[in-house]
């Protein structure tokens, strides 16, 4: 397990502004990421459970996108869900969208990054209250920065 406090996607200062993108061709993903990150936010990837350096995480601050450094969700968001992969019961207002995913021969609800759209994990409605939500996001997509 490595450490995924940090990385190459650090957030720069100040944030990206809410509705800001950033599109960049695949070489260039491949460049700045490395393989497991790659492979989650860039082919829809999912991480074993219990693998993650973040889904034991119980420090306070912010989880940020590993491919384009924006804000995603804040640590007071985030909860013991037992799946093995963060949860949190809500993003940060305009960080996080959504698209179905029918993969797998289910039908999913995919989450993703608004700024850079990595792919970071799934919602379901079977959160906490008081959104009833649970974001399940993969450690590999995300760094964290301790406040």
């Amino acid at each position: 397990m490595s450490n995924r406090t940090s990385s190459a996607a650090e957030p720069a200062s100040p944030e990206p502004p809410v509705g800001e993108r950033l599109t960049l061709p695949e070489d260039e993903w491949r460049r700045r990421l490395d393989s497991e990150r790659y492979h989650v936010l860039r082919e829809h990837g999912t991480e074993r459970a219990f693998t993650g350096a973040l889904w034991n995480n119980h420090a306070h601050g912010v989880y940020y996108c590993a491919g384009c450094g924006a804000p995603l969700f804040a640590s007071n968001a985030k909860f013991e869900s037992g799946t093995g992969w963060p949860s949190f019961s809500s993003p940060m207002q305009g960080r996080v969208e959504s698209t179905t995913d029918s993969t797998y021969g289910m039908v999913r609800t995919e989450v993703h990054c608004a700024r850079c759209r990595g792919h970071l994990g799934h919602v379901f409605d079977d959160g906490p209250d008081p959104t009833g939500m649970r974001y399940c996001i993969n450690s590999a997509s995300l760094t964290f920065r301790a406040r």
